[in-house]
């Protein structure tokens, strides 16, 4: 049995069928644990579980009829963690999902959306389940055209608010599938990128033909160059204006979340945005740059973990 404050909600103190049980259908799988904001349902195992120390996530807030432009969307940042759930036995979407409804209203949480089975629109799981937006890609189950349930809640606080997205499926094997999100929205930790001046971008250059720059931002799935960019971009179009023979592509990078197609179209449009604003901006002739995208074809570290991925969205110039 779990105990906590009444406070951090732990779905278990629940009156109705909450309640965990020290025996599970299966052993969770190895690493994962409950989040501290909400605990499981009776009987329940985790058989996937992710968690990110600062992400972006987009979670539906109105039904999806169509996945690619699912419409109604909550854009978050901040702590993620994904868990997926299974419970043998004959448990219901239903049932999970009246029983987390009452726990979460009792735990201090607003209901920002909920939907059954066909009102939750036709393309609601594939969205949820394969757009890779909201769970990571090849995480937990899905399962389509079967008894589903969809709820979004928020609860507000003074170090931040948290937002709770549960997914309920059955699988016709007398299976119940959840899929949970726990966003814990929090201003992400700045002063961590070193701007390299001109000086250490030639330095690169001469040494290996290329060197990453890490000071240039976009927002999420966004190719417009951030305003904050600005103290890298200003060490690029000094290194070009000392060396006006100087040639070199940039080149875009991202880590390996989404699509691919998606990806390699988001990092040559980002290429593109860095060249047009040396080119704009600094004066550099347009035809001392050519732009490509990558994706996530070149990492320099694994995309498993945040730090990884992080290292691998970059752009780089590589001499021509």
């Amino acid at each position: 049995m779990l105990h906590a404050p009444f406070a951090r909600l732990v779905l278990c103190a629940s009156a109705i069928l909450l309640a965990c049980s020290a025996a599970r259908a299966a052993a969770d799988v190895a690493g994962s644990k409950d989040h501290p904001v909400l605990g499981r349902f009776a009987g329940a195992a985790i058989s996937d579980y992710r968690q990110k120390s600062f992400d972006a996530a987009s979670l539906p807030v109105a039904r999806v009829d169509d996945a690619g432009k699912p419409g109604k969307l909550l854009a978050l940042e901040g702590k993620t963690t994904h868990l997926n759930y299974r419970i043998a036995g004959a448990k219901t979407a239903m049932e999970a999902a009246k029983n987390y409804e009452q726990a979460l209203t009792k735990g201090g949480f607003k209901l920002l959306f909920t939907c059954a089975n066909a009102d939750c629109g036709g393309d609601f799981s594939q969205f949820v389940h394969l757009s890779g937006q909201v769970a990571p890609k090849g995480f937990g189950d899905s399962y389509f055209g079967l008894p589903q349930r969809g709820l979004l809640a928020q609860r507000s606080s003074p170090q931040g608010d948290v937002y709770v997205f549960l997914h309920m499926m059955e699988s016709g094997r007398d299976n119940l599938s959840i899929y949970q999100q726990v966003v814990e929205v929090q201003p992400m930790q700045t002063d961590q990128i070193q701007v390299l001046d001109a000086a250490a971008l030639q330095k690169g250059l001469q040494a290996e033909g290329r060197i990453a720059v890490y000071g240039v931002f976009f927002d999420t799935g966004k190719a417009d160059v951030k305003p904050e960019s600005k103290p890298s971009l200003d060490e690029m179009g000094k290194l070009l204006k000392n060396a006006p023979a100087l040639k070199v592509y940039i080149v875009g990078h991202t880590d390996n979340q989404g699509q691919l197609a998606q990806n390699l179209d988001l990092s040559q449009r980002r290429a593109e945005a860095v060249a047009k604003a040396l080119a704009a901006q600094y004066g550099v002739a347009a035809n001392r740059l050519a732009a490509k995208g990558v994706a996530s074809l070149a990492p320099v570290a694994s995309n498993e973990g945040d730090a990884g991925r992080a290292k691998n969205r970059r752009v780089e110039l590589v001499v021509q």
